[in-house]
């Protein structure tokens, strides 16, 4: 048979089928050497892949990432020579200033924390901390580059996961390079410091410059800064502070905190004091800023100054407000002071002394807090931290902690607390004009209270007359008595007060006093020698003021007597008239559910001696005696203090 060459060049069927199939692999081949492969992302991942970055992760954001294969560069090859790398960075084009300034931020930033752990390792070679914060200010200062001098405005990227990045840096590099720097460096700027309180301090190229009114309350220098987060605390059911550039510090001020009756004043300004530090380079453009070696250093008071101004830009100023109060407690000692002083052991308390929680401010309102017996001011603990991370609050009240010998008489502290709070006003507003002199709050809780009550209470001559029974006393003898007890059992209330909160206070006292356990521990209450002399010559002045002889007494007088449900003292104290300007709140515990109301008790004070007639409010709740810790009774006192601001037109 003789084919044709049309039949000749007509594939078979098997061999076009081949054909086809090596057709097909080989586009398929092509295709999936370009093929973009598609996977579902986690939602940790996701968040994770838009904001980790070395701070978080330990690994290079994706930003800086972007930024380097921009420009050509392989990350594995910055991490053996980040000098190159950052040098690249610099020089070549390809980048706008923002993506160029938050990469070297970052980069320099991942250096400095490796040379952070290299100095934890070798802490016998200084020069690793030197070069750890040189670089730590490289941190800070392409952080302040990006954030003030390229083309957008902080509120321009105000939303932008890359700015909140770079503050982080600012922030944090902030931190490690000043709070290292000043602990050891601290003489030297003492012995640098101006009588205007200006300092210059040269550290490696740089020159670090400012004043030191955000550092000094009186006291000089604080004996040390301390990074807040680096604090954590047990017995502190929140820790409050605000978002915003500046490293957030502690400024320590005293080692010791709690203070017998032998400093020269009954006031002190708080040792811990909170403070926020910036960094402001020099410069009014981008070039100006990245070759500058002049450095301001800030210290703002971050209760007083909620935002700052740099380089035309006002943005809001970082703060921690429960590290500083969390520190003081931690290194007060009062809870073995408190005991102690009331047996009369260790560094005895023999007046009160009021804690400042902040710097006094004129413009802030006062809220005086009133611990029990055998307490001290970690009764307030938590209060005190709700009150200071609520923002309304915390911008319209200053906290005075009172803290108290409560082994001493009712009317003995009475008197002097009284003398302690108008000496403390009268030191900081000589002339009774700031808004802080006036619409003074009271928070007692149990014996707290009831001093709360009697500074609030007219007595006339009630409890003079009640108590001393003058008719039976020779003029002599009467006016001696005047003299000495006069002050303890006449008095008016506080002029600069105008609300007082009882928190579990036994006003009318209770029978928990007079149980075998109280009775007990009132035989082993001791009292200051001061004062023990001064209840001796009263009761030799009741007894027969003219005899040789001096009076025995068989069991001094004290604080457990005072809040028996039987003393005469306390019963009738809680009839005298309480001054119609002042606001009246009861928070009251109940621990035996199950009776009816007016038979319940707290465990220590049964309501009919907690309960008070006229109050603007009353609020049971269920709870032990340490009412003042229930989340519910926290609310309630915030709630208080947000009604005294709004009747205030606060």
């Amino acid at each position: 048979m003789v084919r044709t060459a049309t039949e000749c060049r007509t594939p078979s069927s098997g061999h076009s089928l081949l054909r086809l199939l090596l057709a097909f692999c080989l586009v398929s081949l092509l295709a999936g050497c370009a093929m973009v492969q598609v996977e579902s992302v986690r939602p940790k991942d996701f968040v994770a892949s838009k904001r980790g970055d070395v701070l978080t992760t330990g690994q290079w954001s994706n930003a800086t990432l972007s930024a380097l294969q921009v420009l050509g560069l392989d990350e594995s090859r910055c991490l053996k020579d980040r000098n190159q790398c950052r040098q690249k960075l610099v020089e070549r084009e390809g980048l706008n200033d923002e993506q160029r300034q938050s990469a070297l931020a970052e980069i320099w930033l991942d250096e400095a924390l490796k040379l952070d752990e290299d100095a934890r390792r070798d802490p016998f070679t200084p020069e690793l901390k030197t070069t750890a914060r040189l670089a730590h200010l490289r941190v800070v200062q392409h952080s302040y580059a990006y954030l003030f001098f390229t083309q957008r405005n902080p509120a321009d990227r105000a939303l932008e996961d890359r700015q909140a990045q770079v503050r982080d840096y600012y922030n944090y590099a902030t931190q490690q390079a000043l709070v290292g720097l000043f602990n050891e460096s601290r003489e030297d700027i003492a012995k640098l410091m101006g009588d205007d309180n200006q300092f210059v301090l040269p550290f490696g190229p740089w020159t670090l410059y400012g004043r030191t009114e955000g550092l000094v309350h009186g006291a000089g220098l604080p004996q040390e800064l301390v990074s807040a987060s680096t604090l954590q605390f047990n017995g502190l059911r929140n820790q409050y502070r605000r978002d915003g550039l500046g490293a957030e510090v502690v400024a320590v001020y005293a080692r010791q905190v709690a203070q017998s009756s032998r400093t020269p004043q009954p006031w002190t300004e708080t040792p811990f004091p909170a403070v926020t530090l910036l960094l402001r380079f020099e410069g009014q453009t981008l070039e100006e800023v990245l070759a500058t070696q002049r450095i301001e250093v800030l210290g703002l008071d971050p209760h007083r100054q909620r935002t700052v101004t740099l380089h035309r830009t006002q943005v809001p100023v970082a703060g921690n407000f429960t590290a500083g109060y969390g520190l003081w407690l931690a290194r007060s000692g009062f809870a073995r002071q408190s005991l102690l002083t009331l047996i009369g052991r260790g560094d005895v308390l023999e007046s009160p002394q009021i804690y400042l929680m902040q710097p006094y401010d004129p413009n802030r309102k006062i809220l005086v807090m009133l611990h029990g017996l055998a307490s001290s001011p970690e009764a307030w603990v938590n209060v005190a931290n709700e009150v200071l991370g609520d923002e309304t609050l915390r911008q319209n009240f200053q906290i005075w902690q009172v803290y108290y010998p409560t082994n001493l008489p009712l009317a003995l502290n009475n008197q002097e607390i009284r003398q302690a709070l108008a000496a403390t006003l009268a030191h900081f507003d000589p002339k009774g004009r700031h808004v802080a002199s006036r619409d003074m709050v009271l928070l007692g809780h149990s014996m707290g209270g009831v001093l709360a009550r009697l500074m609030v209470s007219d007595s006339g001559d009630e409890l003079w007359n009640a108590l001393i029974k003058p008719q039976n006393l020779s003029e002599r003898r009467r006016e001696r008595l005047r003299d000495n007890l006069g002050p303890l059992l006449v008095f008016k209330p506080l002029p600069f007060v105008n609300r007082a909160i009882f928190v579990a206070t036994p006003h009318r006292g209770t029978d928990f006093a007079d149980n075998r356990f109280a009775r007990f521990v009132s035989s082993l209450i001791k009292l200051p020698a001061n004062v023990l002399g001064r209840i001796t010559e009263v009761a030799q002045l009741l007894v027969d003021p003219d005899s040789a002889a001096p009076v025995a007494l068989n069991r001094p007088f004290n604080s457990i007597d005072n809040l028996s449900d039987l003393d005469p003292f306390v019963n009738r104290s809680a009839e005298l008239p309480i001054s119609p300007s002042v606001k009246l709140h009861s928070l009251i515990g109940n621990d035996t559910p199950g009776r009816p109301l007016g038979e319940s008790t707290d465990g220590v004070v049964p309501y009919r001696s907690a309960h008070l007639e006229g109050v603007e409010s009353e609020l049971v709740i269920d709870s032990w005696h340490s009412v003042q810790e229930d989340p519910e009774a926290i609310v309630e006192i915030r709630r208080i203090l947000r009604q005294h601001l709004e009747e205030l037109g606060l």
